[in-house]
């Protein structure tokens, strides 16, 4: 019963990340009202799981590099201290960062353990906060410009198109969930991970369910459980708040964050790319509300950037820069609590 207690707040952070990060992928299509918001958040649920499960281990050596968490009430303060703040900025309707959340956490209970924090790891990390957006924009530019030059060439009939570009939302946003899952999982059981109480299960001839998969599996149902119950909120900010988006814009959006998150999620490819001596990207979490809302800008410089809200952009970008800050104290305070208050060792010295 203390095993399930301490990994609730890894389940709570999880449903923070479903209600808060995850629904981004399927935002754009429901707010285009070319996905309803039932069907956007099961298939999401379903792919975010796979994703989680089959690759999400590549993102989680970064996280623990930069601290490496050596008691089981720590790892539960940690993510207890994420999850709180991810719920309490949903609250606000701000998409805010989970990975920002689990850093500033992680970081609070470095200072609380007095270790230091590999700065090495929260350099790599906090370099793609600014670079992930970017790239999306990038990304969401050049797919917009190509998708627009193909509907010049091939004419393609109203209805056709419309069918073609929900089954492409469709499509696109299961991908965005797999690559969420395989990028995001970390955030939300990465902590855990160094004092992971599972053992490995045999399911086959040289195959095993390990019990890092196990941890994984737990926190990526959590994640789809936040996506099918508390996700609404954030969908109308994203998928309508920052730029009117038209269906096909919605498409190239979804499918961009999805590409980037995959880039930075995917082990094989990195392997790949290395073999042919060819520039990588680091395995990182990324947020995919940064990812999100940066492909959404990509869509409105294309048309000179008169329609963007500017207003509503800063104020989402100040909750990126509050986040980590946030979660960094209510970490410290809380392990500080859970050890002298309830007398439960929250580090190793």
């Amino acid at each position: 019963m203390l095993l399930l207690f301490y990994l609730s707040s890894g389940l709570f952070l999880g449903w923070s990340l479903g209600a808060n990060d995850a629904s981004n992928i399927f935002g754009t299509a429901v707010g285009s009202r070319m996905l309803r918001f039932k069907t956007a958040a099961i298939v999401g649920s379903i792919f975010v799981v796979l994703g989680a499960v089959i690759s999400g281990k590549g993102t989680t050596n970064t996280l623990t590099q930069l601290g490496a968490i050596n008691q089981l009430a720590g790892s539960f303060t940690v993510a207890l201290a994420a999850g709180f703040t991810v719920f309490w900025m949903t609250r606000l309707r701000l998409p805010v960062s989970t990975s920002q959340a689990i850093v500033g956490a992680i970081i609070g209970w470095n200072l609380f353990a007095g270790k230091p924090s590999d700065l090495n790891a929260l350099a790599k990390i906090t370099t793609t906060w600014v670079a992930s957006p970017v790239l999306a924009a990038v990304v969401s530019m050049g797919l917009y410009k190509l998708f627009s030059a193909l509907s010049r060439v091939f004419k393609v009939h109203l209805f056709a198109l419309d069918a073609y570009t929900r089954l492409g939302l469709l499509l696109a946003g299961a991908f965005g969930a797999y690559s969420l899952g395989a990028n995001n999982i970390a955030n939300v059981m990465g902590v855990f991970v160094p004092v992971s109480p599972f053992t490995s299960i045999p399911i086959g001839s040289g195959l095993e369910f390990s019990g890092t998969q196990q941890l994984f599996l737990l926190g990526s149902l959590a994640i789809g459980m936040g996506m099918l119950t508390y996700s609404r909120r954030v969908i109308a900010t994203v998928g309508e708040g920052v730029l009117k988006l038209t269906p096909q814009a919605a498409l190239v959006v979804v499918l961009s964050e999805g590409l980037v998150l995959f880039l930075f999620a995917s082990h094989g490819l990195k392997q790949w790319l290395m073999a042919h001596h060819l520039p990588s990207f680091p395995l990182v979490p990324l947020s995919s509300s940064q990812v999100v809302v940066g492909a959404v800008v990509g869509i409105g410089l294309v048309h000179g950037g008169r329609n963007i809200r500017y207003r509503l952009l800063g104020k989402i970008a100040s909750g990126w820069v509050t986040t980590p800050i946030m979660a960094l104290i209510i970490s410290f305070l809380a392990l500080f609590f859970l050890q002298n208050v309830f007398n439960q060792p929250v580090y190793q010295p």
